[in-house]
């Protein structure tokens, strides 16, 4: 996490308020479930309480289930249909009206169908995996007070689909990819280099690589430089 944060995040929240808001983390990556339980799980200081973790859509909502936390952390892209999936298989944890659980979307994508998407699903809040610790837990605080939340830019997207009655348009070339390969893509044609990718996705060089091929063969283009000029003509660097 870097200091780029969620600028519509308020100070405030944390133990200084004096009390305990119970959070599960799901994110398929292991390394980054400890970066965020360092990060925000020390409950005496932060006031959050790390009450259980996931990696895919079915342990998601078995662990959502067993802790009915007030918060979950979720990733957008997840083996077993993605966080649009664990929304649909909660829709009634969510509306509890005696222990509603809250949904905030944590994911390193910042594309407007992933953020509308999950809030159509029912998420309070999208915000980056650049966030800052602190405003993270500013957020989850929020979050558990019923409040919306996102990042800067993010915000513009759900504001911009919603105010149109407009279904957006189907992209079949871009149905054709998986989350996974849509992230890579991205970052591809963002200028990033492979070993770049393969850190801020925490996947090996090896399998960018492999999800590159894969792209360009669905997309019938030949080379990186093709790619970029086909994701800049959807507007989704």
């Amino acid at each position: 996490m870097s200091s780029e944060g969620a600028q519509q995040v308020e100070a405030g929240g944390g133990a200084a308020e004096g009390r305990t808001v119970r959070v599960v983390l799901v994110d398929d990556h292991r390394m980054f479930r400890t970066g965020v339980q360092a990060e925000i799980g020390e409950t005496g200081r932060t006031g959050v309480e790390v009450v259980g973790e996931a990696a895919d859509v079915d342990q998601a909502v078995t662990v959502i289930t067993a802790t009915r936390p007030e918060v979950v952390l979720l990733d957008v892209h997840l083996p077993g249909g993605g966080g649009v999936e664990v929304l649909r298989r909660s829709a009634a944890m969510m509306t509890d009206a005696e222990r509603p659980v809250r949904f905030l979307a944590l994911s390193v994508s910042d594309a407007a169908e992933d953020v509308i998407g999950v809030i159509r699903g029912g998420a309070r809040g999208y915000v980056t995996k650049t966030i800052t610790g602190t405003d993270l837990v500013n957020a989850v605080f929020r979050v558990s007070d019923g409040d919306a939340v996102f990042s800067p830019r993010l915000a513009g997207f759900v504001l911009d689909a919603f105010a149109s009655t407009d279904a957006p348009p189907v992209d079949e070339d871009l149905d054709r990819l998986t989350q996974r390969e849509r992230e890579v893509l991205r970052l591809i044609a963002r200028g990033y280099a492979y070993k770049e990718i393969a850190k801020q996705l925490f996947i090996s060089v090896k399998t960018v690589e492999s999800h590159v091929s894969a792209v360009l063969r669905k997309l019938q283009l030949s080379n990186r430089h093709e790619l970029t000029r086909w994701a800049a003509a959807r507007r989704l660097i």
